[in-house]
């Protein structure tokens, strides 16, 4: 009885182990805060997602550029020399007909209401933190922002930048690092090559249109230039061209699907550069003006 006795508690104790065991064993009925975004429809996540892994990239990028500033600067300047090469035309022609443009319109509204003489001053805001920026960049994206994308994309899929990691080199500093510097650097270059044109262009369309003399268009501008506008304009043409670089090389580093995802990546790059130019425009643009009312005040 005793032997029976032991047998059976020995048999209670072990199904109960096995209750135990199996009750730790049992899937969650709460889904882990790990495995969320698991339900989250790839319609909604997908951008969420994009847009945290660009934000990531230059990060980096930035940290990388402040902790060692050296080694990529003679790549820096070659690649400044192509963009330069690549670029002036297109930007040259998209300023002067933009200027036109403008000016045709604003210089014949104005002449009518005899204020054509001040059109510099109105022009200045249009011309240094709006417009020349913003069409500066939708070239740098364009022609710059899509070389990068289709040079990174085309290494990705041969697999040299897999090949670079095996080696133990680092494919965002050798390869991202100086085409995102170049880019910011060109922006604002380019940035002072458009305004530069743009008043050129606009001082003379304004002289055969109403006979106003360049000098006075120059005078009335100067006349409300201001230390800040300039300040403004170069740091939103170097905040343009690291969105473009950063993300045109996210595109490159990512690409999928042989040669024709390295076309759909180029696509994919230009437009998403193009709207978050937009947006960043935007949002640049009202908070300077909170910051620095004074800049519309006309003298």
């Amino acid at each position: 009885m005793s032997d029976g006795g032991s047998l059976g508690e020995l048999r209670t104790t072990s199904d109960t182990a096995a209750q135990v065991e199996q009750s730790f064993s049992r899937p969650l009925r709460r889904v882990p805060q790990s495995q969320w975004a698991r339900h989250v429809p790839d319609a909604i996540f997908g951008p969420i997602a994009q847009a945290g892994e660009i934000c990531q990239l230059g990060g980096k990028i930035v940290y990388m550029v402040l902790r060692r500033p050296t080694g990529y600067w003679r790549q820096v300047v070659d690649e400044m020399y192509r963009v330069v090469r690549q670029s002036w035309f297109p930007l040259v022609m998209s300023v002067v007909a933009a200027a036109v443009l403008i000016t045709t319109l604003a210089v014949t509204f104005l002449d009518i209401v005899g204020g054509a003489d001040r059109f510099g001053q109105f022009f200045l805001a249009l011309n240094v933190i709006e417009i020349m920026p913003w069409l500066n960049s939708m070239v740098v994206a364009g022609i710059v922002g899509a070389a990068v994308t289709a040079d990174l994309g085309a290494r990705k899929i041969r697999e040299e930048l897999d090949a670079m990691r095996v080696l133990g080199l680092d494919p965002i500093r050798h390869l991202v690092l100086a085409r995102v510097v170049t880019a910011v650097m060109m922006t604002v270059l380019l940035n002072f090559v458009a305004v530069f044109i743009s008043n050129i262009s606009s001082a003379y369309i304004l002289q055969a249109l109403t006979g106003i003399a360049p000098g006075l268009y120059f005078a009335t501008l100067y006349d409300n230039l201001t230390v800040i506008h300039v300040a403004a304009g170069v740091a939103q043409a170097a905040l343009f061209g690291f969105i473009i670089g950063v993300i045109c090389a996210y595109k490159g580093l990512t690409v999928q699907g042989g040669p024709e995802g390295v076309g759909r990546a180029v696509n994919q790059a230009i437009v998403i550069s193009f709207a978050a130019v937009w947006v960043t425009s935007t949002v640049y643009t009202v908070t300077l003006m909170g910051f620095f009312p004074e800049m519309h005040v006309l003298r």
